[in-house]
């Protein structure tokens, strides 16, 4: 991961509490940018075994594509790397109804062990319930709070790929894994999922002609800085530059004068250039 996402995912705020400093108020971060970190910024490039992935695929093959789902899959970001073309999702939701949802929950140290309907190893479910509970059940040390201490959304009975011994009725209330007794409750409710259409509109044949194009729309040259402003430039590049003094706030008003490629309340992501290199550039002020 770049130095740049670690600083914006919120990573580095653990990283710095648990060191027992306060997070910097402030940040310029400034990584070289190739033409794929740069495509890379503004599109997504979905895994094979991905539903995004099936989507686009299908779209391209047939021209359209069709998908039931609870949320939208392009909502965050719609312009997606199909193998090395790129293309504009369209996501429009054409049909909705009503369907019930079930949450299986476990309680780690029940009171009362004796089963009600009746009990199961967990090495005798169905592959379908162990897929979805050996991450919960298999923790080494798993929460014992009062009641029922996590859960795990099934989604509907038809996303349940095989037969479980849960969904959609619940055929045992104690589960015994490594001689340990959870009791297990199945919890429903009613969410609206939609169908969508989805078609796809090639705006790229391949990362240069894509990069071009972001360049376009976001480069800008950083020049003309005093001998202080290039020192805080030189350390966002180098590392970071995390003081908030007036070279920084220079810096920072000369580049927000320029469109942004994600910008959001007091933080954002720019493209510039500085003495022949192209840098992504994460601010926070």
């Amino acid at each position: 991961m770049q130095r740049r996402q670690f600083l914006a995912s919120g990573t580095a705020l653990l990283s710095v509490a648990l060191a027992g400093c306060a997070h910097p108020s402030v940040v310029l971060d400034m990584d070289e940018a190739t033409a794929d970190d740069i495509t890379a910024e503004v599109s997504m490039k979905p895994q094979p075994d991905s539903e995004e992935y099936t989507v686009v695929s299908s779209a391209l093959e047939n021209g359209s594509a069709t998908r039931s789902g609870r949320r939208e899959l392009f909502d965050r970001e719609d312009t997606v790397r199909y193998e090395d073309t790129f293309y504009e999702v369209s996501e429009t939701p054409i049909d909705s109804a009503e369907v019930t949802v079930y949450e299986v929950r476990i309680d780690f140290d029940p009171a009362d062990s004796t089963p009600e309907r009746g009990e199961i190893e967990f090495g005798d479910l169905p592959e379908a319930d162990r897929q979805r509970l050996d991450r919960i059940v298999s923790r080494e040390t798993p929460p014992e709070t009062d009641g029922y201490d996590l859960g795990v959304g099934y989604g509907t009975a038809e996303d349940i790929e095989g037969e479980s011994v849960f969904v959609p009725e619940q055929q045992y209330d104690i589960l015994v894994y490594e001689d340990d007794r959870y009791r297990v409750a199945v919890d429903s409710r009613t969410a609206t999922e939609d169908e969508y259409r989805y078609e796809v509109t090639e705006i790229a044949p391949g990362v240069e002609p894509f990069a071009d194009r972001v360049r376009e729309q976001y480069l800008f040259t950083l020049s003309g800085l005093s001998e202080e402003e290039r020192a805080v430039v030189e350390e966002a590049i180098e590392d970071a530059y995390f003081e908030d003094d007036e070279e920084f706030q220079s810096v920072s008003d000369r580049i927000r004068e320029h469109e942004g490629i994600r910008e959001d309340g007091f933080y954002g992501t720019w493209l510039l250039e500085y003495e022949s290199s192209e840098y992504l550039t994460y601010v926070e002020w």
